[in-house]
């Protein structure tokens, strides 16, 4: 998770290299450091905790120089502390480093024995010890690191420079993102795109095995042999300003209200509202491959794989096409059997979850056809898959994801409707109303976001006291009720569990009392009797119902203590209204709670290790 930063060129570097942690801080937030180069020599400055502290440690410490790496880390091995911070030295040797060297205990325990001395508690400073040992035999730099890491087995990207060398920073990546940025007489180097945006919109992934020299005026790759490397150079059409606050309080609630606009974004030239079909040129599946496959079975992780849930739904009743829903993390954990002609969607808002980006390549070495939904173009997941549908949500900075859950519930009924018109089980009247339908959420959304503002601030300082939520949900709602869970959960830390509301007399029912708030997602279609039941049966044994209902509902009204209507749309459409009130509702009690909204304690945005 982490995040690094690299400059060389001939400004200050420590200006950009901390402006650039600060839009990658949502990667980690134990603490920060940066080197520079002031060409004499590297120095190092490092603090514990979020990164004003390293600000304000710069203004007493300041650092000059044209060249330099800066870190931002989620704690792995070893606890938050500075002596744990990076940048990590070892003689002339300074590193930085994102992942989890996996190898660590037999090279720290080799290094000990050689006598060494190490400070930290990291892996990371044994990579800098190793590089080191490398130079002191007469490598140059890039030769040290090269060397340096055929002893490394595990992820890493990271970025040395050491003292001897003014001018250069060596790079190099295996399963934790990479992207160079490409300026006018200088080069930059991030975690991710956010980090080079107000630089550059020029850039370049790297891919595993890559190793880089970064100089002011070029960039030079190779492979961990030395032999040379060709990566195609992108121009990335996100704007610096889509990725800051714009006048919200946090990134979330920003986040929050954009999801009208990235919906726009994400459907804009996929919708043929003309022919009544779905646009998919992109994708680079073919109608005959539509027709042949067997099986589609989805992976995803955390919030990703709520979408991909959803996403089951639409493809079984638009295809008929058999579908399940996998963890990625469980895919790579069994024996998992591919069948002939077997589609496997990847679902993923960074592209670059390890666990996902694992379980694509599995997917794929079993002879799976592989379609990735990506927010992050070039990212690694689509770069191991036979396709991709981009999702164009733009930056998504807090942790909790809200807008690029919807634009991959958009993507997946995308497909569903696409599938499902392929392979001929989708007739084009029934086509013709998803599409019409989906073109008329954005302004559905952006209604009910507006008529909410209050009302669910309200209902968070009503409800938000709560030590136990629970969230009920049938069919498409399920996985929107284990939505709305995951992020109270993860941004107010009560405890909330989503549930299948058909479940709840199977032992959820006994967590029910007065003191215990049940949102029950009850709109009207095809379950609705069974899940007006279901909120009847909350409601007899005592619980505060909170029920998320279509307008107009006056037999849910009676019974509810609180009631969020959303306007009507197609059921199958209905998780990106149904969604919106259990984001703000989270939002705004972890807001009153003065919780850290964007960065909530133990998260990072993507999850690169293990």
């Amino acid at each position: 998770m982490c995040g690094i930063v690299g400059y060389v060129g001939v400004q200050e570097a420590a200006p950009i290299l901390v402006d650039g942690l600060r839009r990658l801080e949502y990667r980690g937030y134990d603490s920060a450091g940066l080197a520079v180069h002031n060409g004499q020599s590297v120095e190092v400055v490092r603090r514990s905790g979020k990164l004003r502290e390293l600000e304000k440690a710069l203004q007493e410490t300041p650092l000059t120089g044209a060249m330099g790496i800066g870190h931002t880390r989620w704690a792995t091995h070893g606890k938050p502390s500075e002596v744990n911070a990076h940048p990590h030295t070892a003689g002339p040797v300074t590193v930085v480093h994102n992942g989890i060297i996996e190898n660590h205990l037999v090279l720290r325990q080799e290094l000990l024995d050689q006598g060494v001395e190490l400070q930290s508690e990291t892996d990371t400073e044994l990579v800098a010890h190793l590089v080191e040992q490398q130079l002191s035999q007469g490598l140059d730099l890039v030769g040290a690191v090269r060397a340096a890491l055929a002893r490394v087995r595990g992820a890493y990207a990271l970025a040395v420079v050491s003292s001897a060398d003014p001018t250069r920073i060596v790079a190099a990546k295996h399963s934790s993102p990479m992207v160079l940025g490409f300026g006018q007489g200088e080069m930059f180097l991030g975690s991710d795109i956010p980090a080079l945006l107000p630089y550059t919109r020029e850039m370049t992934f790297l891919e595993d095995g890559d190793v880089v020299v970064l100089e002011a005026t070029r960039a030079t790759l190779t492979d961990l042999e030395g032999g040379p490397v060709e990566r195609p150079r992108q121009h990335i059409d996100w704007s610096p300003v889509m990725a800051e606050k714009a006048g919200y309080k946090h990134f979330m609630l920003k986040e929050i209200f954009e999801q009208p606009r990235a919906l726009e974004d994400t459907l804009r030239g996929r919708l043929d509202r003309e022919a009544g079909d779905i646009v998919t040129a992109e994708v680079g599946l073919s109608d005959e491959q539509a027709r042949g496959f067997s099986r589609v079975t989805l992976l995803a992780c955390g919030t990703s794989h709520h979408a991909a849930m959803v996403g089951r739904y639409a493809i079984e009743e638009l295809a008929g096409l058999a579908a399940q829903v996998e963890l990625a993390s469980e895919y790579r954990a069994r024996s998992a059997v591919v069948t002939e002609n077997e589609l496997v969607v990847v679902v993923s808002q960074s592209g670059e979850t390890l666990d996902t980006l694992e379980a694509t390549k599995l997917a794929k070495s079993k002879g799976a056809t592989v379609l990735a939904i990506v927010n992050v173009i070039g990212s690694a997941i689509p770069r191991h898959s036979d396709g991709a549908f981009y999702t164009h949500a733009g930056p998504e900075i807090g942790v909790a994801s809200t807008k690029c859950f919807s634009t991959q519930l958009a993507n997946l009924l995308m497909f569903g409707i696409w599938l499902g018109r392929r392979r001929g089980g989708l007739s084009a009247a029934r086509t013709r109303e998803l599409v019409e339908g989906l073109a008329h959420i954005p302004s559905l959304m952006t209604d009910l976001l507006t008529s909410m503002k209050t009302s669910m601030g309200e209902m968070a300082r009503r409800y938000g006291g709560a030590q136990d939520v629970l969230f009920l949900g049938r069919g498409v709602q399920f996985p929107i009720a284990l939505e709305g869970a995951l992020k109270l959960k993860e941004i107010s830390y009560i405890h909330a569990e989503g549930y299948a509301s058909g479940e709840m007399k199977h032992g959820p029912i006994a967590l029910i009392d007065e003191q215990v708030p049940v949102f029950v997602l009850v709109p009207r279609d095809g379950n609705y009797e069974r899940s007006l039941s279901n909120l009847q049966e909350a409601k007899a044994r005592g619980a505060r119902v909170i029920a998320v209902a279509s307008e107009g509902d006056d037999a849910v009204a009676g019974v509810s203590d609180s009631v969020v209507a959303v306007p009507p749309t197609d059921p199958l459409l209905l998780p990106l209204l149904t969604v919106l009130p259990l984001q703000l509702f989270s939002y705004y009690v972890a807001d009153f709670k003065g919780t850290d909204v964007d960065q909530p304690r133990n998260l990072a945005k993507t999850v690169t290790v293990e």
